[in-house]
């Protein structure tokens, strides 16, 4: 069901296309896997249309390989060489600080969190991308390194028809209700629960 149907049509004045090209907020929250990866299934289809695509990783050790950011930067070469798809920018907000918290200290961490929130903030401002992925950013707002409502009041403030997922568990209440879109990923079964470690190829 690519387009859908809604259930109901809010008397809000606008007419079909302009609610269907609303720019979107989605958070994909929850303890199950897979939150990330369907943010960056969200990208690739954002790309495919030739949208501008920004990821900004929050707590994933700047060391850590994924294979998505490969994935993308072969993307964004396809782009530049060849004019397909979308732009695309891969950053990871800080050098060595992981969801482990065990490297540096938590003012390192704040600053790093911080600084990267500043940039995005600054990018949004200036309709810098079409479509972003703020990965694991819940974290840094749970641990209060960036300020809630000041997130909330840039990304439901943001100007043009700029898309922009979230990902992380224990998405703040204020970001769920500001959000347009809120999939809590479930967890049924694990291979963790049976001591089988992450795999090449499903988790990185």
């Amino acid at each position: 069901m690519p387009q859908g149907q809604p259930l109901v049509v809010p008397a809000d004045g606008l007419t079909t296309r302009a609610r269907r090209n609303a720019p979107l907020l989605a958070v994909h929250t929850g303890p199950g896997k897979g939150k990330s990866t369907a943010a960056f299934g969200m990208a690739l289809r954002a790309w495919n249309q030739g949208f501008d695509i920004g990821v900004f990783q929050f707590v994933k050790s700047a060391k850590w390989k994924v294979g998505e950011e490969a994935a993308f930067r072969r993307l964004g070469e396809l782009h530049d060489e060849h004019g397909v798809g979308g732009a695309v920018e891969w950053h990871k907000m800080g050098s060595g600080w992981s969801w482990t918290r065990k490297q540096g200290d938590d003012v390192d961490h704040a600053a790093a969190a911080a600084d990267g929130w500043t940039e995005i903030a600054r990018r949004i401002a200036e309709q810098r991308h079409d479509f972003y992925v703020l990965d694991e950013f819940t974290y840094p707002l749970k641990w209060g390194w960036v300020d809630v409502g000041e997130v909330v009041d840039v990304l439901a403030s943001r100007p043009g028809q700029q898309h922009v997922v979230v990902t992380g568990r224990d998405a703040p209440a204020a970001l769920i209700d500001a959000a347009d879109l809120v999939t809590e990923m479930t967890k049924v079964k694990h291979p963790m629960d049976a001591g089988r470690k992450g795999q090449r190829g499903i988790e990185w």
